[in-house]
C-alpha cells in the first residue's frame, strides 16, 4: 500500500511539472508569435492622381497598419491593366508607415492608366485601392521629356528643333542621369553620363537647360524626348551652311537683347526662332563653372577621337558661329535636340 502511495505521489509529481512546463512553453510561443510569429499583410490606400501631363503624374499612398510587421518597401505600380502589381512598372518611395508621393514617368500621351499603391513586409506585399487616371494628349509645336519639362519647336530650312536646351534629369526609359558632382576632379574618368545646373543651381539649369557630358549625349537609353535625337556634328555643319556665313550666323541664332547675354550682344537678331541663351559650361578637370551670360557650348553627338566630342559655341562679343571644335567628353554643355524626320 505504501509502495503504490508512492509511486502515486510520483505520478502526480510528475503530472504538475509536464502542466508548469506546458503552460511556461505556451506562455513563451504566445509571446513570440505577436513580434515574429503573426505578422499580417500591411494595410493601405492609394491617393488620387494629380499634376498629371503627357508623360508624368503624382500619385502616392498612405500605410496606416504595418500588420505588425517592418514595412521595407513601399510605392506606387501602374499599367494599362487593371490592377497592377510590382511586377509592372512602380516606383520605390523608402520604407514605414504614413503617407508617401511617388513620381511616376516614362507615360504614353493620351493614354489611360490604372495606379495601386503597395507595401511589403515579411508577410508579403499588399496594394491600396486602385485609382484611374488618363495622361494628356501632346499640343502641336509643343514636345514635353520623360521629366515633364515642356519645350517649343523652330523650323529652319527643313530642320525642325527644340528651341530650349535639354533640362531632363532622366533617360528616356526612366532611369536617372547621375547627378555630377562638383569641384576639380582627374580626366581619368569612368564614362558615365552625368548632368550639372550651372552653379549648382536648380533655377539656372530651368533656365538655360542643364549642362551634360558627352556620355550621357551618346547613352543608348537616350536623352532626347521620343521622336527626337542629339544634333550631329553634320546636322549643325548643314546648319551653318543654311543661314550663309559663319560670321554672321552665330547672331541669327542668339536670342537678342541682353535680358540673358551680356552686353554687348554683338549681332544677335535671333531671326531663326533658334533662341540659344548663354547657358555656360562645366570643365569637370578644373571643376569650375564658366561664361554664363557670356557665352554657350552645345554639344554634338560626333565623337572626336577617343576623347573628345564635337561641339558648337556662341559668345555675347561675336556674331559667329563656331562649328566643328571638340572638347573633352567628361566636360559639361547643353544640348539641343533635332526631330527625326519620318
Amino acid at each position: 500500500m505504501k509502495t503504490q502511495l508512492w509511486y502515486f505521489r510520483i505520478f502526480l509529481i510528475v503530472l504538475g511539472m509536464g502542466l508548469f512546463t506546458a503552460i511556461y512553453t505556451g506562455c513563451k510561443k504566445s509571446s513570440d508569435s505577436t513580434s515574429n510569429g503573426s505578422t499580417t499583410l500591411p494595410v493601405l490606400t492609394t491617393a488620387a492622381a494629380t499634376n498629371i501631363n503627357s508623360t508624368t503624374a503624382t500619385c502616392g499612398g498612405d500605410i496606416t497598419s504595418n500588420g505588425g510587421g517592418t514595412i521595407t518597401a513601399r510605392g506606387v505600380c501602374w499599367s494599362t491593366a487593371q490592377n497592377p502589381t510590382v511586377a509592372d512598372s512602380k516606383t520605390s518611395d523608402g520604407n514605414g508607415t504614413g503617407s508617401f508621393t511617388s513620381s511616376l514617368q516614362g507615360l504614353t500621351p493620351a493614354t489611360p492608366y490604372y495606379v495601386r499603391a503597395y507595401a511589403t513586409n515579411s508577410a508579403g506585399t499588399s496594394y491600396g485601392n486602385a485609382q484611374t487616371f488618363t495622361t494628356s494628349a501632346i499640343q502641336p509645336g509643343i514636345v514635353v521629356d520623360v521629366d515633364g519639362n515642356i519645350y517649343h519647336t523652330d523650323t529652319i530650312g527643313s530642320q525642325v528643333w527644340l528651341v530650349e536646351g535639354l533640362k531632363t534629369t532622366h533617360y528616356r526609359n526612366g532611369d536617372p542621369i547621375t547627378a555630377g558632382k562638383s569641384g576639380s576632379r582627374s580626366a581619368n574618368l569612368l564614362a558615365e553620363g552625368e548632368y550639372w545646373n550651372y552653379g549648382n543651381s536648380d533655377s539656372l539649369g530651368k533656365i538655360y537647360g542643364r549642362l551634360y557630358n558627352f556620355y550621357a549625349v551618346i547613352d543608348p537609353r537616350n536623352i532626347a524626348p521620343q521622336g527626337w535625337r542629339v544634333a550631329t556634328n553634320d546636322d549643325m555643319t548643314a546648319l551653318a551652311a543654311y543661314l550663309g556665313a559663319d560670321s554672321i550666323a552665330g547672331g541669327k541664332l542668339k536670342e537678342a537683347g541682353t535680358a540673358h547675354w551680356a552686353s554687348p550682344n554683338i549681332g544677335a537678331t535671333n531671326e531663326t526662332g533658334f533662341t540659344a541663351l548663354p547657358g555656360g559650361n562645366y570643365n569637370a578637370a578644373t571643376g569650375f563653372f564658366s561664361f554664363l551670360r557670356y557665352g554657350t557650348t552645345i554639344w554634338t553627338s560626333t565623337e572626336h577621337g577617343a576623347d573628345e566630342g564635337y561641339v558648337i559655341t556662341l559668345f555675347s562679343n561675336s556674331g559667329t558661329l563656331n562649328h566643328g571644335y571638340s572638347v573633352p567628353k567628361f566636360g559639361g554643355a547643353t544640348v539641343r535636340c533635332l526631330q527625326i524626320q519620318k
